[in-house]
């Protein structure tokens, strides 16, 4: 008599999806870590506060007082939204890698795809929420202010700047994500990312030349402009922008499949 040993059947590519509790429980690191949940409310209080705040400092004094693109100075506190975006990606991912943190989390869940997927998934979900509402708070209180130069959602390209500057922060968010999955350091990250956007564009602009429009944030940041000054449109920048945040993610993924916990 021939016995058969059964073999376990290999794990196909949907045992990799995220799933409800995964998810449930990446949800729970976020809002247990409060400096992460901290960074995330503060891509709200920095964009809206500080568009608020310069809009009701200036009043209804010139129309072109935020800036010449006066949709695109609806949005003045997106620079300094974005800062808090980059410390939420990276903090939301940094956790993992302190105090031996990943190497619970793969007991808890095996497949570091799974794992990575999921983790990936609540921050972009998150961000996105957070970075629609602050979109759409940031446009119109900080327009509220501005008497008869005000602009309105049915101006063109309003509902536009107002939706995709909520995936902008998303993306933001992810591109800090994939870098600190990368380099396991939240820290590093911020230090490096922040003065990437803020500092390089106005140091080596003048050098670069037209290159320096597909930098993430210049690139991203057209979706957001009423006519774009370079050779990219505004949903196509923000493809850019996107292409630089999957790249990133995807070297983070490459990193936590390869490296020990």
């Amino acid at each position: 008599m021939i016995t058969t040993t059964a073999r376990p059947t290999p794990a196909g590519p949907a045992s990799a999806l995220p799933t409800g509790p995964v998810l449930r429980s990446e949800w729970i690191k976020i809002r247990s870590a409060r400096a992460v949940l901290g960074s995330l409310l503060a891509v709200f209080a920095a964009t809206a506060g500080i568009t608020v705040l310069t809009a009701a400092a200036i009043g209804t004094s010139e129309a072109d007082a935020l800036g010449e693109d006066r949709l695109f100075g609806a949005f003045f506190g997106i620079n300094f939204g974005q800062i808090a975006a980059i410390a939420f990606g990276a903090t939301a991912f940094a956790g993992e890698f302190r105090n031996g943190a990943l190497r619970v989390s793969l007991t808890a869940v095996p497949n570091r795809t799974a794992l990575y997927l999921s983790k990936v998934t609540v921050i972009a979900g998150l961000a996105l929420a957070v970075g629609q509402i602050t979109g759409l708070v940031t446009f119109l209180a900080g327009q509220a202010w501005r008497g008869d130069h005000a602009l309105s959602l049915n101006d063109p390209g309003a509902l536009r700047a107002v939706f995709g500057s909520g995936i902008y922060l998303m993306l933001i968010a992810l591109l800090a994500a994939g870098l600190t999955a990368a380099v396991r350091s939240g820290t590093a990250v911020m230090s490096l990312l922040i003065p990437f956007l803020l500092i390089v564009p106005f140091v080596v602009g003048q050098v670069a030349g037209g290159g320096m429009e597909f930098m993430p944030d210049r690139a991203g940041q057209l979706v957001m402009r009423t006519e774009a000054p370079g050779s990219l449109g505004p949903w196509t920048g923000l493809g850019v922008a996107a292409i630089w945040a999957v790249t990133a993610l995807t070297a983070g993924w490459f990193a936590v499949r390869r490296r020990d916990a």
